[in-house]
């Protein structure tokens, strides 16, 4: 995904040094190059967040249920033990 982005950016540097004035090249290498390729961009890489936020959710949601298992047994009332020990 990356190598096309390089090449665009490329491919839009060299039309941009081709212009007549400094101006109307940075204006065609932001207009034509760095705001679509940042849209393009962005939204090539949402489904990766999307894939991240639902490992993320799904780590915090299993350290819950371990938590809370693991304090299950400290909540066995203390008489039961002690009277297992006689």
């Amino acid at each position: 995904m990356y190598i096309v982005a390089i090449a665009w950016i490329y491919v839009v540097f060299m039309m941009a040094i081709t212009e007549a004035t400094p101006v109307a090249g940075v204006m065609t290498f932001l207009l034509y190059g760095v705001f679509p390729l940042t849209i393009v961009l962005y939204l090539m890489g949402t489904p990766k967040r999307k894939r991240n936020r639902q490992r993320a959710e799904n780590s915090d949601r299993l350290a819950a249920q371990q938590k809370a298992a693991s304090a299950v047994p400290a909540s066995v009332p203390q008489e039961n033990t002690e009277a297992k020990k006689q």
